[in-house]
């Protein structure tokens, strides 16, 4: 090794094992067969593994606290809002307060070795703070997967978005959509991945050239807007536009508007009274639901990630797993629903 501090993850991956069965051979506890124990001890002794005094504390005691560590945008986002909300009053009921996290410098901070626990929502690989929170010395659980190299969580609750992004894609395909468009966040969570992928593969699969654009992981409205107008401009043929982003589906519509494009299946316009030819409808929709795709105008068809119950789902796996109820590398699915309205479809939504 280096002349770096060996952590745990090091010695679990010369040995050949996950981390958590690494500290439960150095433990003495849990089920680990004996050779594998004496296994993973010989390696800590030879790559000089000393563990963190904090760490060890945290193990032998109870701090009554769970740290909450959320993307650096998740502060102006509903969606992030609604699920801290929905963790903490998990929490609560098993007894422990949230933490938030600062966003920069929380790893290895203080503030990581008063905790239980940990829960890290939509963990990017870029995000500097996730390794040295993994590597803390307690249980970590993520909402949808961490795809970077280092340590794996202790456990996960993931929803399936690439079927959610398919169901969009073919809803508006049933209503009509011969020429769809996703504006895909940008970014490298598992949720912006999946999405940026699902469309590619959609579009291969049904030998529909899907229209896929780039936009922030949490773009505005504005920025949204900004997209829209330049896609349709450059290919008029798109006739409907999924947008990802938290919040800012009234940006795609907005650009609608300006270019004379009446959104929905029918959906009235003055234009029409005026040219020989109607200008062609476009159908709007949403991978995250909100507030502002409910109160837009027409409200929007969105992904409903019930992400209060996706957040107490987070802080209840992790809960389970600090009683023992629940063994270490648990995975969990959170179930989402489409939401149709008017963007999409004919009549009342």
């Amino acid at each position: 090794m280096t002349s770096r501090t060996v952590t745990l993850l090091d010695v679990a991956r010369t040995a050949g094992v996950s981390k958590s069965t690494a500290s439960d051979a150095l433990q003495g506890s849990g089920r680990v067969a004996e050779a594998t124990r004496d296994r993973v001890r010989a390696v800590a002794e030879e790559l000089g593994y000393r563990p963190n005094s904090a760490a060890r504390r945290l193990r032998r005691s109870s701090t009554g606290a769970i740290g909450l560590h959320l993307p650096q945008t998740a502060t102006r986002l509903d969606y992030y809002m609604n699920l801290a909300f929905g963790a903490v009053a998990r929490a609560q009921e098993e007894g422990f307060d949230m933490v938030l996290l600062a966003p920069e410098g929380a790893a290895g901070g203080p503030v990581a070795s008063r905790v239980d626990g940990l829960l890290m929502i939509d963990p990017e690989v870029d995000d500097r703070a996730v390794p040295g929170l993994l590597d803390a010395g307690v249980p970590v659980v993520t909402g949808e997967r961490y795809l970077g190299p280092t340590a794996a969580p202790t456990g996960a609750v993931i929803c399936d978005n690439a079927a959610s992004l398919t169901a969009l894609l073919d809803h508006v395909t049933e209503r009509g959509a011969r020429r769809p468009a996703v504006l895909a966040p940008a970014g490298t969570s598992a949720w912006a991945t999946a999405l940026r992928a699902t469309a590619a593969s959609w579009g291969q699969g049904h030998g529909v050239d899907v229209a896929l654009r780039t936009v922030p992981f949490a773009a505005t409205p504005g920025e949204a807007e900004e997209t829209t107008l330049a896609l349709l401009r450059a290919d008029p043929a798109v006739d409907a536009v999924i947008c990802a982003p938290d919040g800012a589906a009234p940006g795609v519509l907005r650009a609608a508007a300006a270019l004379g494009r009446p959104v929905g299946p029918g959906a009235p316009s003055a234009a029409t009274t005026h040219s020989r030819k109607a200008p062609t409808l476009l159908l709007v929709a949403s991978c995250v639901d909100g507030t502002a795709t409910r109160s837009a105008g027409p409200p929007v068809t969105a992904v409903d990630l019930r992400p209060a119950a996706y957040g107490r789902a987070c802080a209840e796996l992790l809960c389970d797993i600090l009683a023992g109820r629940t063994p270490p590398d648990t995975v969990r699915r959170h179930a989402w629903a489409l939401e149709t309205r008017a963007s999409t479809t004919a009549g009342p939504a």
